[in-house]
């Protein structure tokens, strides 16, 4: 049996979001009768290739929620942090970065009427809580997999969407770091140790578990109730 992550995300609509002076690229994927739409912040030194991210992607379609894969980084950056490694941390300009794709997405018919979560892995942890906090009532939903949300500073004090941080039993030190983030959280909040998991989730059955609590809790906060 092939491992989660081995797995292919269903085919989507590729895209050209606008950032400043650059194009991102990217991948929609919205199922019929779509819940809401999450954009995917990845990790360090990561696309919107990820296996582990695209495993989740899937399996929020599969919950009738749509998803936006998309790179941070254009391609001249990439191959800049490929070097000397400084894009992948700089917090503030990849959270600005899901800021201009939430917008691009606004202006997509038919679809930029849907409310919006966020998923962000590791550094994209913190820059998914930052462009959160900075668009408000624009995003109701956060999830942070083995993220850096304590990298978010002062910014997780005005968080309003409600946001579950994913932290693998077995790493350590992101458990500490995602604690201490947790404390300083004053909206809906959620801190889920996945048991027998390391920072990658690459354990049998550690990611599936990551994905089902992503779903669930976007399926919970990210409806507009009535």
């Amino acid at each position: 049996m092939a491992t989660s992550a081995d797995k292919s995300s269903s085919a989507g609509r590729t895209a050209e979001i606008p950032a400043g002076s650059v194009r991102l690229s990217g991948e929609l994927t919205i199922p019929a009768e779509a819940l809401g739409v999450v954009l995917f912040a990845h990790g360090s030194g990561s696309s919107r290739h990820s296996p582990r991210n695209r495993y989740v992607a899937r399996t929020l379609c599969d919950a009738k929620i749509g998803t936006l894969l998309f790179d941070l980084l254009s391609l001249d950056e990439e191959a800049v942090d490929a070097s000397t490694g400084q894009l992948r941390f700089d917090i503030g300009l990849l959270a600005e970065r899901l800021e201009q794709a939430t917008h691009w997405l606004r202006r997509q018919p038919h679809v930029g009427a849907l409310p919006v979560g966020y998923f962000g892995a590791s550094t994209g942890g913190a820059a998914a809580v930052v462009a959160a906090a900075a668009l408000g009532d624009e995003v109701r939903a956060v999830v942070s997999r083995g993220g850096r949300p304590d990298l978010a500073g002062e910014a997780l004090g005005e968080v309003r969407a409600a946001t579950l941080l994913l932290v693998g039993g077995f790493d350590g030190p992101v458990i500490r770091m995602n604690q201490e983030a947790f404390a300083r959280l004053s909206c809906t909040k959620e801190l889920t140790i996945i048991p027998n998991a390391t920072h990658l989730f690459e354990e049998p059955g550690t990611l599936e578990a990551v994905a089902q609590h992503a779903a669930a809790w976007f399926r919970r906060h990210l409806p507009q109730h009535a």
